[in-house]
């Protein structure tokens, strides 16, 4: 076991320099509406949104890698900040590795967030890995830290925040401010 693992949870948040998270079962809760035009709907939450944008304000290197294609999700994304977009990724891990590598950051360091089979590769990489309370269960058993809160609901909040307070972040003079 490597000396980062064997820290308690907090503190292994403290040494976190980017997150990256999958969207659909983790920024929504995993329903997509079909509508009539093929147009595919989904929900999310803006308490997630607004962890989003002010760890981006904080200068907190944030992601979003995602398996499924939705223009609707990228103008969200970079509407709360974030710059990192990877949709339609067939094997998650090669982007994450790409965008570790351009980022310079060593995957100890990066705490992911998925909610499925396509995410283990990844889970298996990352610093910490996490996921919201109704991951599947092959996910649940792999992750450092499964948020008390479900997909769509505030899991992404729940894991900024804490990591946020840890370094202080939290409730600083930006964050008075969407």
């Amino acid at each position: 076991m490597d000396t980062l693992h064997s820290l308690p949870f907090k503190q292994r948040l403290a040494n976190i320099e980017a997150f990256v998270f999958d969207n659909d079962g983790v920024f929504t809760n995993g329903t997509v509406y079909l509508m009539p035009g093929g147009e595919q709907v989904r929900t999310a939450s803006t308490r997630d949104g607004y962890a989003v944008q002010h760890a981006v304000k904080c200068g907190l290197r944030i992601a979003m890698i995602s398996g499924g294609q939705s223009d609707e999700v990228v103008r969200r994304m970079n509407g709360l900040g974030v710059k990192e977009i990877i949709m339609g990724a067939a094997l998650k891990i090669t982007e994450f590795q790409s965008l570790c590598d351009r980022w310079e950051v060593d995957p100890a360091q990066v705490c992911y967030m998925g909610d499925d089979i396509p995410d283990i590769p990844v889970l298996k990489a990352a610093g910490i890995a996490c996921c919201p309370h109704d991951a599947a269960p092959e996910i649940r058993s792999i992750c450092d830290y499964v948020s008390p809160v479900k997909g769509g609901e505030g899991c992404v909040r729940d894991i900024l925040e804490q990591a946020m307070k840890v370094n202080g972040l939290w409730m600083n003079d930006l964050a008075h401010a969407w």
